[in-house]
């Protein structure tokens, strides 16, 4: 009778954990459109559609846990998750923590203008000009990059993106500096209609999901499926929806 007990516990053991398996927790902040947001209820943007390519791909459930942004590194590693797409850019100090796969997006920061200055900025080396004025958002990787590479610039740090427009809009600065998401958003807002992006990525960032440094075997079944998404157009397919401009997959 024990053996039974035993034999049937373990039974259930192994179905629990063969369920498991086939859910994939994916954390996202679900804040950034359009690589992820949420809407309606409903988790949209480039990689909510990632998600569910890589769970029909890997024959798994997808699960969305929506997790702030600087809190998903310590869930990942605390295991509430299984993997982060969340549009994270690979840097060599979240390296440190957890195990980036393949990249699939090339970004980097790019200028945003008012229109009216197109004459005068309309060149991505208008950036470098001596006492050009550029706005940054405060601890940002435009931030970072205005105080490595434009020296010879005016630098005003914003507390958010809508000052800073502010900022444009009232001749305060003459090009802001920020993510490529936020340049590709303007082509979808009516509401900012009079700004407009270079486009030419001043930065080089990858974007990659990450998982633990200890699950390498995960690591490898979202390459194979990414790989598979490049080679049947499904990534493209994907980027093309959400974004408004060219950008080259890798």
């Amino acid at each position: 009778m024990l053996n039974k007990i035993l034999i049937t516990a373990g039974l259930l053991l192994l179905t629990s954990l063969a369920m498991a398996a086939e859910t994939l927790r994916v954390g996202m902040s679900a804040d950034y459109p359009p690589l992820h947001f949420k809407q309606d209820g409903r988790y949209l943007g480039i990689e909510a559609d990632n998600a569910k390519a890589v769970g029909e791909i890997l024959s798994r459930r997808v699960e969305i846990v929506e997790i702030p942004l600087e809190q998903l590194l310590p869930a990942l590693r605390a295991g509430k998750v299984d993997v982060l797409m969340s549009g994270l850019s690979v840097t060599a100090e979240r390296s440190a923590q957890v195990q980036f796969t393949d990249s699939y997006l090339r970004v980097g920061q790019m200028a945003i203008m008012h229109k009216s200055k197109i004459g005068s900025y309309s060149q991505p080396w208008a950036v470098y000009r001596e006492g050009v004025r550029i706005g940054v958002k405060r601890g940002s990787t435009g931030a970072d990059f205005a105080e490595r590479e434009l020296q010879g610039a005016q630098v005003r740090q914003f507390e958010n993106t809508q000052e800073a427009f502010a900022a444009l809009r009232g001749d305060v600065i003459d090009l802001y500096i920020h993510d490529a998401p936020t340049s590709w958003q303007l082509a979808n807002s009516m509401d900012n209609d009079d700004l407009i992006s270079l486009y030419a990525p001043l930065t080089e960032e990858m974007l990659a999901w990450a998982v633990r440094k200890e699950d390498g075997a995960l690591a490898a079944e979202l390459n194979r499926a990414l790989q598979l998404m490049r080679g049947n157009g499904t990534l493209q397919y994907i980027l093309n929806r959400w974004i408004p401009v060219t950008v080259e997959v890798h």
